[in-house]
């Protein structure tokens, strides 16, 4: 019964999983190692899982696979620009500890969304398959949030 579900899992979301890391470190055999360390992660898990979606949880077990392979490594994933977020300062204020503070001070949801889109790398796509939403709303949803970072840093919109 186990061994079928995850192997349900494993038939319906290994695109998904493999691509997202494949675009988080850009070299194949990498995400293709990284993919499989998820799945042996999420096959000991499944007994834990609570239900939602598959996707949201595999990408989650797949973020934290990546984190723990950059820490091992002592990589650092770059953090975004303050113009990647919308916000085009006046003085040069590009410190990750700036976009940090600002993003420390949004609501919780928008702060979330830039966090998945731009600091883990999920695709729109993928954002939606974790939250239940339609790309498309996440589009506008993460069109807000930059707005609102834009605001709260300073910057014209």
């Amino acid at each position: 019964m186990i061994g079928d579900d995850i192997e349900g899992l494993y038939r319906e979301h290994w695109r998904l999983v493999c691509g997202y890391l494949l675009r988080r470190t850009a070299d194949p055999h990498l995400a293709e190692d990284l993919a499989q360390e998820t799945f042996v992660k999420a096959t000991r898990a499944l007994l834990g899982r609570r239900g939602g979606s598959p996707a949201a949880w595999l990408l989650s077990i797949a973020r934290n696979t990546l984190v723990d392979h950059m820490r091992r490594s002592r990589t650092e994933l770059p953090l975004p620009k303050a113009e990647e977020l919308g916000a085009f300062p006046q003085e040069q204020r590009e410190s990750a500890l700036d976009v940090r503070r600002v993003l420390a001070r949004m609501p919780d949801g928008p702060r979330r969304l830039l966090e998945l889109f731009y600091f883990d790398g999920f695709s729109l796509a993928e954002i939606a398959a974790m939250t239940g939403r339609s790309p498309q709303s996440v589009k506008t949803a993460l069109w807000r949030a930059r707005a609102t970072f834009a605001e709260k840093y300073g910057a014209p919109v």
